[in-house]
């Protein structure tokens, strides 16, 4: 059976501007990017709709590209587009329980607004670092990182592309390694911290403070846990899961082929980028792959 995923990218995709033509076009979406500023006390729309250089900042980033992705799914929803099954990409998680009926919008941007301090703060700023190696087998890099302490590996995104992190100078070390043994390019990302690394295990701890605050709720739909790379139905495992979350790999790769293996043949990537749809291409070119960023995007879905 044919199934419909709505699937959400994670930090990065942020860009200037992001949203800005869904507020002007729909009464459902500025009335979320309002409510998300009120809660917040950030002013959401100049955070997201101007050239700003706190959109960059974890802390920020994070609230930012919830409402954004939260406020264009409403939109799908008013044209009739509901999912069977979702997903989000670290940070996206979070828009994937809310799409799927776990907790109110409002929460989502709450919580991501905390984690995004929380992952900011937790090692102090130099200290940490994530890289991108392009080119080489998962099994390869595994194999590589077994005997080197401080590094593992953050994000599986696609079949030859995965990201790893940890303390500075070990993920260099790594990235030289890696390279020597024949990854075609190692990529340093600008990112402050060492996310989905053990480094921040304490930030998961805070942040299970925060998820103690929130109401949760049977999930209308399963969406599937980057933790674990398997649909969830049962809402009382979130909490774990998005506190283990923080500091355990992203099993992308592994979710989209759960989902497919599952019947899901068709997927709309919320948000700005098309970041997912590259990885998707990599992952399975027989499964159909829309997005969503700009207004126009809507009419064609």
């Amino acid at each position: 059976m044919s199934k419909l995923a709505f699937i959400y990218p994670g930090q990065g995709a942020q860009q200037a501007g992001m949203g800005e033509d869904f507020y002007r076009n729909s009464k459902a979406a500025q009335e979320l990017y309002d409510e998300a500023g009120r809660v917040l006390g950030l002013d959401m729309k100049a955070l997201c709709f101007e050239e700003n250089e706190l959109l960059d900042l974890t802390e920020y980033t994070q609230a930012a590209l919830v409402t954004t992705c939260l406020a264009m799914t409403r939109v799908l929803r008013e044209r009739g587009i509901t999912p069977d099954v979702t997903a989000g990409l670290s940070l996206g998680e979070y828009a994937a329980i809310a799409a799927a009926g776990g907790m109110t919008e409002l929460d989502a941007v709450r919580l991501v607004r905390k984690r995004g301090i929380l992952m900011q703060n937790t090692v102090p700023a130099g200290e940490g670092a994530m890289c991108a190696v392009i080119g080489m087998g998962t099994e390869q890099i595994e194999t590589l990182l077994t005997g080197m302490e401080g590094v593992s590996i953050a994000n599986y995104n696609c079949p030859g592309q995965i990201v790893i992190t940890g303390k500075r100078a070990s993920v260099k070390e790594a990235a030289e390694v890696l390279k020597g043994e024949g990854a075609k390019r190692t990529v340093m990302l600008n990112v402050s911290g060492p996310f989905h690394s053990p480094l921040l295990v304490p930030a998961g701890k805070e942040l299970l403070k925060e998820l103690e605050k929130i109401e949760f709720f049977p999930l209308k739909i399963p969406y599937v846990t980057n933790v674990l790379a398997e649909p969830v139905t049962d809402i009382g495992r979130t909490k774990e899961l998005l506190t283990r979350q923080v500091s355990s790999p992203v099993k992308w790769l592994q979710s989209m082929e759960r989902m497919i293996e599952d019947g899901t043949d068709t997927f709309i990537e919320i948000g700005p980028g098309k970041t997912l749809a590259g990885f998707m291409r990599k992952i399975n070119r027989n499964v159909k792959v829309y997005n969503v960023s700009v207004w126009e995007d809507v009419e064609k879905v």
